[in-house]
């Protein structure tokens, strides 16, 4: 699945298509993704202005003249793909569609159909079921040592756990959080209540620079994941520990006693890391 950086990767690639331009066509091919298309949504963004957009954890928001926002999830395979000058070119699997006024057209493409796409009033985009109740933004000046401290006091769940519960924090994924751990040197098997103190002003930073630079990277390919214009991110080729199991880490290449990354399962997920280097 997209995870945050991916999905910030294919805002922008939006944004700087069609922030600012008149939707002149869409179009909804089927009556539903993961959840039913909202009532008459073709209808609704014909002829309105793209104003803004902005990310909410994994989700992307599509602010509307006429006060409504478009909430999009690309769920497992979902991907928005822009072309120019191509009218009505529908792909194998494209469920929604729609073209601006200067020939640029998004296609919402879904083979797996998990992903889902709602109208909300921008005023009230955070209270969309969705959206509620979700922890601060992982990039922003919220998510702090100070603010990782109180969240973790007490919690006995495994710190990898804790930092994917999205009421904590929201937007982490998998990948990242694996990749989070292995630069804060801590465990993703450590009680998150230990956390605290000195490996939480370890943790909180390293998560910011895994997000910005896998963000700079375009973010990571897997699967059916490509940015808006079809190119591939590759922050994939700077993963340290995620998809590297029987690999020596290069914390301690050679080092005696390394075994190597390791690959456990938690909640269902795979966790890779260090058992030398991660405590």
């Amino acid at each position: 699945m997209p995870e945050l950086p991916e999905v910030e990767t294919v805002m922008r690639g939006l944004q700087a298509r069609l922030e600012g331009r008149r939707i002149v066509r869409a179009a909804v091919n089927r009556p539903d993704l993961r959840w039913p298309f909202p009532p008459g949504l073709a209808d609704r963004l014909t002829g309105a202005e793209v104003l803004s957009f902005r990310r909410r954890a994994k989700y992307i928001l599509m602010r509307l003249s006429g006060g409504d926002s478009v909430l999009i999830h690309l769920g497992m395979s979902g991907r928005m793909n822009l072309t120019l000058g191509i009218p009505n070119a529908v792909e194998p699997h494209e469920h929604m569609s729609i073209e601006v006024d200067d020939g640029w057209r998004v296609g919402f493409v879904d083979p797996r159909r998990f992903g889902s796409v709602d109208l909300v009033p921008t005023a009230a985009e955070d209270s969309h079921r969705l959206l509620a109740g979700m922890g601060p933004e992982p990039l922003s000046e919220t998510f702090s040592v100070a603010m990782l401290n109180t969240a973790l006091r007490g919690k006995k769940t495994p710190i990898k756990a804790a930092l994917l519960d999205q009421r904590l924090v929201c937007g982490l994924g998998n990948i990242y959080v694996c990749e989070a751990l292995f630069r804060s040197k801590i465990s993703p098997t450590r009680q998150a209540a230990t956390v605290v103190g000195a490996r939480a002003a370890r943790l909180v930073p390293a998560i910011k620079a895994t997000l910005t630079e896998a963000i700079a990277a375009g973010g990571s390919s897997l699967r059916d994941y490509v940015q808006p214009d079809g190119e591939l991110g590759y922050f994939q080729h700077a993963w340290k520990v995620y998809g590297r199991e029987g690999e020596k880490c290069e914390a301690c290449p050679g080092e005696q006693g390394c075994a190597g990354v390791k690959r456990i399962v938690q909640s269902g997920r795979s966790t890779f890391y260090c058992g030398r280097v991660q405590r």
